[in-house]
């Protein structure tokens, strides 16, 4: 403790070791550019501080915290499912877990929020963080992988093969007999979304069937985005006889919005999304999906980052995983009078 019982800071560790803040920021972050004479410094005056309850000091005394963090916008369906493949990885494994959210699930989205996060986390409170469907590139001095990462991401990472599920989904609907096939986009900066689209216009180009732009609309995966757009499509004179759905959350509400225009599903709609997510199970008619396992995602994603940590990482920096179609109540094959 500080004189007056206050809780040490970096500023007093640097006032005794006849150093800045920064150096002892730099010496806590195992950073370069600090003599072994200045580290013993900072070491000493941690000790005689009594500063060693913190996990600062404790990162000092064996260059790390055994700390990994996850960094979320929020907590959601997702989420959660991804958070439990993670805690099972750690289980037993000597590392424990920060969980960083913003405070507004589906509310202002701020561009930066995974980098201010990553910032506040890195180097003195955590090894090491997971990065759940960031909005941009993240740059950290300490490891990091990210679920979900944006387009040409050079960072480790852990994701579904998007593009192969998307396909996979399209076909099915294909092969039920529809044409006019509706899609709800996520947000585009998202390496899954586009694979996600990317899919979409692969299955019908295969088929022989032209895409209409006018079957597609931009939503972000905020569920409330999907509303209008469903409903824009489903108002059409040539509506569609399917809607695939980049995530089960916006799939969700496509088929509250068929139950609200009165249109049956699957009767006169089919629709499918993807994620997999526990909701889609327990949906009036169970929603068709592309199974991603997120649990898997989160579980191999935490493995990735503690040996990255240790440094025993010898696997590749981006890991793909399988998907696979479960096919449910939600879709059925084209009635011949809904055909345009």
């Amino acid at each position: 403790m500080a004189e007056g019982g206050a809780p040490v800071t970096m500023s007093d560790v640097a006032r005794l070791a006849g150093v800045s803040t920064a150096t002892v920021s730099r010496v806590v972050n195992g950073r370069y550019g600090v003599s072994a004479s200045t580290i013993a410094q900072v070491r000493s005056a941690i000790e005689r501080l009594g500063y060693e309850s913190s996990l600062v000091a404790a990162s000092l005394r064996r260059t790390r915290t055994n700390v990994l963090g996850l960094v979320t916008h929020s907590f959601q369906s997702y989420t959660a499912e991804v958070l439990k493949g993670v805690m099972d990885a750690l289980t037993q494994s000597g590392f424990d877990l920060i969980i960083y959210a913003n405070s507004d699930v589906y509310g202002t989205y701020s561009e930066g929020w995974e980098q201010r996060h990553l910032t506040r986390l890195s180097g003195t409170l955590t090894d090491g963080c997971i990065v759940v469907t960031p909005w941009g590139e993240v740059r950290t001095s300490t490891p990091v992988v990210v679920i979900d990462p944006v387009r040409d991401s050079t960072v480790p990472s852990v994701t579904a093969d998007n593009l192969t599920g998307a396909t996979t989904a399209v076909e099915h609907l294909l092969g039920l007999g529809h044409r006019r096939i509706g899609f709800i986009a996520g947000r585009s900066s998202l390496a899954a979304a586009w694979s996600r689209e990317e899919g979409y216009r692969k299955a019908l180009a295969e088929a022989g069937v032209p895409v209409d732009p006018a079957l597609i609309g931009r939503g972000d995966f905020n569920p409330e985005s999907a509303a209008p757009l469903a409903r824009a499509l489903l108002e059409r004179p040539d509506r569609p006889t399917a809607i695939f759905a980049a995530s089960d959350g916006m799939a969700l509400k496509v088929l509250e919005v068929a139950k609200e225009m009165g249109i049956d599903v699957p009767g006169d709609l089919s629709v499918v999304g993807f994620d997999n997510i526990p909701e889609s199970a327990l949906a009036e008619p169970r929603l068709t999906t592309v199974d991603q396992s997120m649990y898997r995602l989160g579980h191999e994603a935490a493995h990735m980052l503690k040996s990255l940590v240790t440094g025993e990482w010898e696997g590749p920096r981006q890991i793909l995983l399988p998907t696979r179609l479960l096919v449910r109540g939600s879709t059925a094959p084209v009635r011949v009078a809904t055909r345009p």
